[in-house]
């Protein structure tokens, strides 16, 4: 009888290693990024829909790598379609104290993942969305498929992740999200605290579309032939389940594998991100009250059509200042409005083209060139003899020599 050594240390390593990071062959344009799932035939007959599914939440929670916990998490995740309803799925003596706390809540949409250090868990949807290239170019690891819900960490994830996995994750996930919340225009045009690039780094805004985005691809996988009829859900004490409707387990798969099909799942999640977080508004918000502190000193498309307007219309407020006519800026009764020299009463003596002048002149148009080219004469010659009307009528109002 031959009895079977203990691994070692070394041949452990060398196992949980070639389960967490992928190999050469594995990682090509039509095969990587990769996230897959896992059918819930494998383990329930049956799955309890919510005729309206609550928003799907991720809550972390410490795993003590126990047998019981490990296949808890899993059987809880698994039915990811039986949405708050999966807790029916549980005798309450069958918790561990964790789900216990959480299953006391009621009838909660939540996903479970473990607490580690990197957070990466949480976030391995937008993890497994990035290609190669942005990968390496942020200095993050490529791992193998992935797989959405979480069911196990066979690997010790953190220990192959950097310690500032989160931070790193953060901007390559902005860089490939950026192209489609501001088009045309990099990122380094902006400044560090402008709203839009806030957001592109934020990750866990981008968490709940993402999901929205993975279990509306898993609803597209077909059924497994497990003669269910859609009708009520009977409990064990004989009532039934309201709002819930008795289904077949979906079928697994692939829910996204290759960068074009990554590509396209990033895309449908910025879309989502208008239904789960107002992205549009947000956006629309943004760029209809930009600032010139939004902006680096980086040219932009952005940019230059924020100063394009703001040129127009500092523009077009000058000269509408300026053809009000028959209005004279005040400030207030017997104020000076232009200065020292100007009043009131002396824009009341000066006739509509002279008054004109006046403003210009007060404005920073300090050439008659320009003044003539804003009023429309053909050269400086009609401002100079107004400007000499000007000065005549000052002395008169002032009584200088």
């Amino acid at each position: 009888m031959t009895v079977e050594r203990e691994p070692t240390a070394a041949e452990m390593e060398e196992w949980q290693r070639e389960h967490t990071i992928a190999s050469s062959d594995e990682i090509t344009d039509v095969t990587y990024p990769r996230m897959t799932n896992l059918s819930a035939g494998f383990m329930f007959r049956a799955i309890a829909k919510p005729l309206q599914p609550e928003r799907p939440e991720y809550v972390t929670i410490r795993s003590d790598g126990s047998l019981e916990t490990v296949g808890m998490i899993a059987q809880w995740n698994l039915p990811w379609e039986a949405g708050q309803f999966r807790r029916r799925y549980f005798d309450e003596d069958d918790f561990t104290p964790q789900l216990r706390r959480i299953a006391s809540l009621g009838d909660v949409n939540v996903t479970l993942v473990p607490r580690t250090r990197s957070r990466y868990w949480e976030y391995a949807p937008l993890v497994h969305l990035l290609p190669r290239a942005t990968l390496e170019r942020f200095g993050l690891p490529l791992l193998r498929a992935g797989q959405w819900p979480f069911l196990a960490d066979s690997g010790g994830i953190d220990r192959y992740l950097p310690e500032d996995f989160e931070q790193r994750l953060s901007r390559a996930w902005a860089s490939v999200v950026w192209p489609h919340l501001v088009s045309g225009s990099p990122m380094r045009g902006f400044s560090k605290d402008d709203p839009i690039r806030l957001l592109s780094h934020n990750l866990d805004y981008w968490l709940p579309p993402v999901t929205a985005v993975i279990q509306d691809t898993l609803r597209q996988l077909p059924e497994i032939a497990n003669g269910i009829e859609p009708g009520p859900v009977t409990l064990v004490d004989g009532s039934t389940l309201e709002g819930a409707i008795a289904a077949n387990p979906r079928k697994g798969g692939d829910i996204w594998e290759g960068e074009q099909e990554a590509a396209e799942i990033v895309e449908r999640t910025v879309e989502a991100a208008d239904g789960t977080g107002r992205l549009r508004g947000i956006l629309d918000a943004v760029r209809s009250n930009r600032v010139e502190d939004d902006f680096s000193s980086t040219w932009s498309f952005a940019r230059e059509d924020f100063e394009r307007k703001l040129y127009r219309k500092r523009s077009k407020t000058r000269v509408r200042f300026v053809e009000l006519t028959d209005t004279i800026p005040v400030q207030a009764p017997e104020s000076d409005i232009l200065g020292s020299l100007v009043t009131n009463d002396f824009l009341a003596v000066l006739d509509q083209r002279n008054r004109q002048i006046v403003v210009l002149l007060n404005s920073g148009y300090t050439t008659k060139t320009e003044i003539a080219e804003i009023l429309g004469f053909a050269n400086h010659s009609p401002v100079s003899k107004r400007l000499a009307q000007i000065r005549k009528t000052a002395n008169d109002f002032f009584g200088e020599d």
